[in-house]
């Protein structure tokens, strides 16, 4: 009997493999496509996913990068992945070919807290008709509510008030100001999207920076890739928010937080914020089965939002108050500048922007130069589709490595050091190179970049217009590198602001 269930047993063990071994030929084979993109030899089953060091992604490569060039594939279980490196051919997939890779593939981490086939928000949506709705509305509703008017800049302007505030209550004394930072950051989408700032001490306000901080967390490392590879173990019960309780307590915050609102939102009035704008169009679009605006498609807009418009700027701040202290004498020539246009005696303003070249190419060398979303947020091709000479099939997941895209030798005269004179010209003059793009390109192009771009001069401007930022005394210097993450902050940093 025990013969005859070892015999079983074996028999059973073979089918297995013989099965896993024909579906991997079966998803294999868009690899031998005629000029398909070259890449290492996947291991049956499991891809290249042990060949990979997704806590450092970059390094990986930047490794195949030299084996293979600048196109080069993966396959991460059964899924297929080509990864774009240089301008030249990040380029040529978002730009040349905008309409055939701003598609999103599938994320099944994300099914959990809501993100389905037909609730994806703007950031995850398919490009289609519900992103097309989605982008429109929150691209128009930004721009009524101040995007480019003076309402919104005089949002940005008493909130970075209070971010010198709060930084002046540290008296001198060396501390981090990631905490304000992200506060004054998140105050600012706060007013966008429920007509309401929070004061610093706020618990629900911490609450919220605190789980935004651990979603990011949980999405790094190898953990979520496999998960998005291998979606059928999402089904083991329990699985996803054993893995990911940051997400989902972050989205039931945003839940409570809009439930609230709803409550007094009064149709017959002029719309407060955002909310109540896509509260309104869930009105006009009540009977219609096809409508984007949905109560899942609001949340996920709002948590877009958050993200996109949030976390993205309050690191770069970061990264330029670190960069300010590394280099006191580029420093003090923003704050000349500030002086000489600017002065003492009023905040500054968006009109000011274009009288101030040095201070404009150092806001755009900390973004090329910190690099915070070294590998931008995966695309898709919506059809077969050629990139440098490669032939990559419909379906197949875009990486456009956008660190090599900043820090590409052949586009930037030091590619490795900050260097604000990347953007400027022989009379001082401020250009942007066609290297720039920390906010990807392409339809795709970050939803937030025109407020962060606003909130990053602002913001920059009037804490150096108040303060001048050292190394505290007997502390070593703080490095300017970062390990990799989806999001790269600086390492942990104290600084000392003392009033001018």
């Amino acid at each position: 009997m025990g013969l005859l269930t070892g015999d079983a047993l074996f028999s059973v063990a073979v089918a297995v493999v013989i099965f896993l071994f024909l579906v991997d030929l079966m998803h294999r084979r868009q690899c031998w496509a005629t000029r398909y993109p070259p890449g290492p030899v996947p291991v049956p089953g499991v891809g290249n996913l042990l060949q990979v060091d997704f806590r450092n992604m970059l390094e990986s490569c930047r490794k195949l990068r030299g084996r293979f060039g600048d196109v080069f594939s993966l396959q991460l279980a059964w899924k297929h992945v080509v990864i774009l490196n240089g301008l030249v051919a990040v380029r040529e997939a978002l730009v040349n070919h905008s309409e055939d890779t701003a598609d999103r593939p599938p994320m099944p981490i994300y099914e959990h807290v809501g993100i389905g086939q037909h609730s994806r928000g703007v950031i995850l949506a398919h490009y289609g008709l519900t992103w097309r709705e989605l982008r429109r509305f929150s691209v128009s509703t930004l721009r009524n509510f101040g995007l480019g008017k003076k309402s919104l800049e005089q949002w940005v302007t008493e909130e970075a008030a209070c971010l010198c505030a709060a930084f002046a209550s540290q008296d001198g004394r060396p501390f981090s100001p990631n905490a304000f930072l992200n506060k004054a950051t998140c105050n600012v989408i706060a007013l966008l999207i429920y007509a309401h700032r929070f004061e610093y001490e706020d618990l629900r306000l911490n609450q919220l920076l605190r789980l935004l901080e651990d979603t990011m967390k949980e999405e790094s490392g190898i953990v979520p890739q496999v998960l998005n590879a291998v979606p059928i173990l999402l089904r083991i019960p329990g699985l996803p928010d054993k893995v990911f309780p940051g997400q989902k307590a972050f989205m039931d915050l945003l839940d409570e937080l809009l439930t609230e609102h709803r409550m007094s939102w009064d149709p017959a009035q002029p719309p407060r914020d955002l909310t109540d704008t896509f509260l309104s169009e869930m009105e006009k679009a009540k009977g219609n089965p096809k409508s984007s605006f949905s109560d899942a498609n609001l949340r996920l807009v709002v948590a877009d939002l958050f993200t996109a418009g949030m976390v993205t700027t309050s690191t770069t701040l970061a990264w330029a108050l670190l960069l300010m202290i590394l280099n006191p004498d580029v420093q003090r020539c923003v704050q000349q500048e500030i002086d000489e246009v600017i002065g003492q005696g009023r905040p500054p303003e968006m009109a000011d922007q274009a009288r101030m070249p040095f201070t404009n190419a150092v806001i755009h060398e900390v973004q090329r130069f910190a690099d915070i979303a070294p590998l931008g947020f995966p695309h898709m091709t919506s059809r077969d589709t050629e990139v440098q000479g490669f032939l990559i099939p419909k379906g197949t997941t875009l990486i456009t490595n956008l660190s090599s895209v900043l820090k590409d030798e052949t586009a930037w005269e030091k590619p490795l050091k900050f260097h604000p004179a990347h953007f400027l010209d022989a009379e001082g003059r401020f250009v942007k190179p066609e290297a720039f793009m920390p906010f990807s390109a392409g339809p795709r192009t970050c939803l937030g970049e025109p407020l962060a771009r606003m909130e990053l001069f602002l913001f920059f401007t009037c804490l150096l217009q108040r303060f001048s930022f050292s190394v505290p005394e007997g502390q070593p210097r703080p490095s300017d590198s970062a390990p990799f993450a989806i999001l790269k902050s600086p390492s942990p940093y104290q600084l000392c602001a003392l009033h001018r």
